[in-house]
């Protein structure tokens, strides 16, 4: 059991039937009147973020979020197959149940594969990834003294914004985390 005068960031836990991840938290003790501890909560099934405050004596059970390493073979319409490099086994992911996590994710590129009890809600992929603009303007020379940026199609199929001087045909990195432009690969 985990009391909320522990909460710390990052920490899992389960309330009403719903698994919550601590974004950010604050214990609060005012001049007047018992302490509290102020939360933001993310819920790591649907991504909803709330906003609580709690008792500091309150209990929660700790949920175990279970992170697997796994390979990204390739996608059927909506399913996505993911194979375990242990055993070989091939998982198919419907892509209702991760969102937009596979964004920046490319065919044969190693992905953990987040669940909760058995279910799948969500995939983390590398933090920097290096992929090749498939389609965007011509690119200036000469023009790198501003931060002016235009939009440029990736090779999974996502757009994000990069600067001028990028071409067609170009590999870069992308922060996953914020799906920013980072540098020429």
């Amino acid at each position: 059991m985990l009391s909320a005068g522990d909460f710390r960031n990052g920490l899992t836990f389960d309330m009403d039937g719903n698994v919550f991840s601590i974004v950010e938290f604050q214990h609060v003790k005012p001049g007047k009147g018992a302490a509290f501890v102020r939360t933001k909560l993310k819920n790591v099934i649907t991504g909803a973020v709330v906003e609580k405050t709690f008792n500091p004596t309150d209990k929660f059970p700790t949920a175990y979020i279970e992170r697997k390493d796994m390979q990204y073979l390739y996608n059927d319409g909506d399913i996505y197959y993911l194979m375990d490099k242990e055993s070989f086994e091939q998982l198919p992911i419907n892509a209702s149940d991760v969102g937009d996590s596979f964004k920046f994710v490319k065919e044969n590129m190693d992905v953990k594969v987040l669940s909760y009890k058995g279910k799948v809600f969500g995939i983390e992929p590398p933090t920097f990834v290096e992929l090749e603009i498939t389609e965007t303007e011509p690119g200036l020379k000469g023009d790198t003294a501003t931060n002016v940026t235009k939009p440029a199609k990736l090779e999974t199929g996502t757009e994000i914004r990069v600067p001028l001087f990028i071409n067609e045909g170009d590999r870069i990195r992308v922060d996953t985390r914020t799906g920013e432009y980072m540098e020429r690969a």
